[in-house]
């Protein structure tokens, strides 16, 4: 055999030694993997299967784990079916009792229906009335704002005072401090101040003469970076803002008596400007919160006002005068005494600025009696009520005074349901007693420091 092949012509002993050995190879190959085979060996995976994947495919461990997850379900089916059962036959039961409270009532209803009015079903009772409000009270310790604290109060609210003092009293809300619905806290507005709040009344600033020209600049600032502050809490908290401004917007009135729709004619650069542009820009800010952030506003521009707890040497009319007689000094008056004014008491402000707050009209309304006084007029009032004796002394007139002052306040009576009820005949004896008490004691008192 081997000798007829090398006879082959062209094929050389190389070529035929090549295929030789390469037929065993192959033959050694195939014998490896049937030798594989036939020993039992476990198939493996290509090696391009991830590790764990070929843990998991290996040795039927897949298997394994659904087998092991049915037996665990079908036991936890198991063990839940007689509790099921149970509480399938409770809730049967509470079903058939309250189906049998039902019925008693029913009948008991039926039974008494002849007693029936519809009267008896719309009255609520009392323990169920309106969810008090958290009311913030800027100049809470104040003349106006303490008086506003004691009606919130006693309507149910829950009211934070934030003051810092500088015409506010400590007595003025000391009866509150038991109070837990009651909170004061010493700030000044011109700082920021974070409260959760829904409502919030803004009456922080010096309202007399005598305080607010004491430091003009401190006075705009409370009036505008005041304002500022208060607009941006009720912005972030979604409170309800209330503005106390004031009948100063109107400066010397060229409109008598004043309505909502007059402008003013004011002096932007005198003696009394600090306040009066003070409460004409933070009205412009506070409208401005309203058109541009959606904010609930109110606005108040409020008229003379006289009452207990009244600053006594704050400058203003009726306190001067009051205190005056009180001392058995000269009643003293600014000028010919032919100005007039309009006081109200501030029983009837307070009630005013609450039910602005909880209307739905954003103002500005006067707030004012419209019982027009001149200052002679109200001098004589105080004689009769206090010293009849009391003498007059005329004095030279301040700058920037208005000749007139008298609130129109149709629109309130309109649109709120409010006008002042208490003359000034009848409310200044009140604010009186208040002022004999503060001035006389307070002498008592000094007396007794000095015997000591």
């Amino acid at each position: 055999m081997m000798s007829s092949s090398s006879s082959v012509p062209g094929l050389g002993s190389s070529e035929l030694t090549y295929r030789g050995h390469d037929a065993p190879a192959a033959d050694a190959v195939a014998d490896e993997l049937a030798a594989g085979y036939s020993a039992g060996k476990p198939y493996q995976k290509p090696a391009s299967l991830p590790r764990l994947a070929r843990y998991v495919m290996g040795e039927q461990r897949l298997l394994f784990a659904f087998v092991g997850m049915a037996i665990a379900t079908v036991a936890f089916l198991l063990l839940q079916a007689p509790h099921d059962h149970d509480s399938s036959s409770s809730r049967s039961s509470s079903s058939v009792a309250h189906l049998a409270a039902v019925g008693l009532a029913s009948r008991h209803l039926s039974s008494s229906s002849s007693s029936f009015t519809p009267m008896a079903m719309g009255r609520v009772p009392l323990g169920l009335k309106r969810k008090g409000l958290r009311v913030v009270v800027t100049g809470g310790a104040g003349f106006v704002g303490s008086h506003l604290v004691d009606r919130l109060l006693a309507r149910g609210d829950s009211v934070i005072v934030v003051d810092n003092l500088f015409t506010g009293r400590k007595e003025n809300i000391l009866h509150h401090t038991t109070n837990p619905n009651f909170e004061m806290i010493r700030h000044d507005v011109v700082e920021p101040i974070l409260l959760e709040v829904d409502q919030i009344y803004h009456l922080a600033c010096p309202a007399s003469p005598v305080h607010y020209k004491h430091n003009p600049v401190k006075t705009i600032k409370t009036n505008v970076v005041g304002t500022l502050n208060m607009l941006g809490l009720a912005k972030r908290v979604g409170a309800r803002f209330l503005l106390t401004s004031t009948s100063e917007v109107y400066g010397d009135p060229l409109q008598h008596p004043q309505t909502e729709a007059y402008w003013g004619n004011v002096n932007p650069i005198g003696v009394r400007s600090c306040y009066d542009e003070g409460k004409r820009t933070a009205e412009t800010l506070t409208m401005d919160y309203h058109r541009g952030a959606n904010l609930e506003v109110r606005i108040a521009r409020i008229f003379n006002t006289y009452g207990p707890r009244m600053c006594i040497d704050d400058g203003r009319v009726v306190s001067n005068f009051v205190a005056q007689a009180l001392r058995k000094e000269p009643l003293t008056v600014y000028g010919d005494g032919k100005q007039t004014r309009s006081f109200q008491y501030v029983s009837d402000l307070v009630e005013g600025l609450m039910k602005l707050m909880e209307g739905e009209h954003v103002g500005p309304f006067n707030l004012g009696n419209p019982g027009e006084f001149t200052m002679l007029e109200l001098a004589k009032v105080v004689q009769d009520t206090i010293d009849p004796n009391a003498r007059i002394e005329f004095r030279a007139n301040t700058a920037d005074d208005p000749h007139k002052r008298k609130p129109d306040i149709s629109r309130a009576k309109e649109l709120l349901g409010w006008e002042p009820k208490v003359s000034l005949q009848n409310g200044l004896p009140l604010m009186v007693q208040d002022f004999r008490n503060r001035i006389f004691g307070d002498h008592k008192a000094n007396a007794n420091a000095g015997d000591n």
